[in-house]
């Protein structure tokens, strides 16, 4: 690759020495496997189904499988905020998602409604991205969204580098940390999907590279800790939510380095990478997605054992 990247000292590294933003520098690299026109294809292709799960997610009413009885939630609050205003199909859904205007809590509304899509259409075996799990498959897709409707964010150009520096911020997660809810808690899924979405929003909105990789940092530093303790073993409680929660922290965590100095930050990517690390390696394994601690043993539903 043109410029090799293991951490975010080296990614800010190569953008202040040739003046590119993170995602041209991604799709330089990228173009040591492949064409410019098949990585914008396949990123394009990936945002449809994104897209497309959120839209079934709005659209399907009932009760997840698994046994919980947890009831899906995104379908009526779908029908909830549009009110009995029709439309005909994903376009024209969004076109009507956007006739009722950006305050406050119809954005956040909105925002949440489409994290939960995502991740019930996970829990009913749907199709999904893994973003950068299928656990926090909800967050990255919800900030997309969020930028596409409420920021108007619509070019496919655009839509392309959000993707690109959301995933070379995951990337450099994998390299120095994990992942791996097992390996490191939800602080590695919802934590990292949520610092993947906080740069790519920032990037997109006009922020520098200082600025993207500060909202990554503030995203993650809000996370750490953050246990993996699924009730019944099912990506369901909390996860779903948890997925809102992420995508939450990303708009405020953009938001925040959007107005913030980069310089004055005490806090490094690099050293909050580490720090996650370092909280996996201490946390406890009942954490770690085994659903033998915190919620998954303190929330008594009666399940039968197997």
């Amino acid at each position: 690759m043109p410029f090799p990247v293991n951490t975010a000292d080296e990614l800010l590294h190569w953008c202040m020495k040739t003046g590119m933003g993170i995602s041209e520098i991604v799709l330089e690299n990228e173009h040591s496997w492949r064409t410019e026109k098949e990585t914008k294809d396949g990123l394009l292709n990936i945002w449809k189904v994104m897209g497309e799960c959120i839209y079934r997610g709005c659209h399907a009413p009932g009760m997840l499988p698994g046994g919980l009885n947890v009831k899906r939630r995104a379908d009526a609050l779908n029908k909830k905020y549009l009110s009995g205003k029709t439309y005909t199909d994903y376009n024209s859904w969004i076109e009507t998602i956007k006739l009722g205007g950006n305050n406050f809590q119809y954005t956040l509304d909105w925002v949440s409604c489409f994290a939960l899509a995502v991740n019930e259409e996970n829990a009913s075996f749907g199709r999904v991205v893994t973003a950068p799990t299928n656990g926090a498959a909800g967050v990255i897709p919800a900030v997309l969204m969020y930028y596409i409707i409420f920021c108007n964010g619509k070019s496919s150009e655009q839509i392309i580098q959000f993707l690109l520096t959301a995933s070379e911020v995951g990337s450099i997660f994998k390299k120095g940390a994990t992942i791996s809810a097992a390996m490191g808690g939800c602080q590695a899924e919802i934590g990292v999907s949520s610092a993947m979405a906080a740069a790519a929003l920032t990037e997109c909105l006009g922020g520098t590279q200082r600025q993207t990789l500060m909202a990554a940092e503030i995203a993650m530093e809000h996370h750490l800790g953050l246990t993996c303790d699924p009730i019944g073993g099912l990506v369901q409680i909390p996860c779903i939510e948890r997925n809102t929660m992420g995508a939450i922290k990303a708009i405020t965590a953009s938001q925040l380095a959007l107005q913030s100095t980069p310089d004055f930050a005490k806090v490094s990517l690099d050293s909050v990478i580490k720090t996650m690390w370092d909280t996996a390696i201490d946390m406890n394994s009942k954490y770690k997605e085994t659903a033998d601690g915190g919620l998954a043993v303190n929330v008594p539903l009666g399940l039968s054992e197997c």
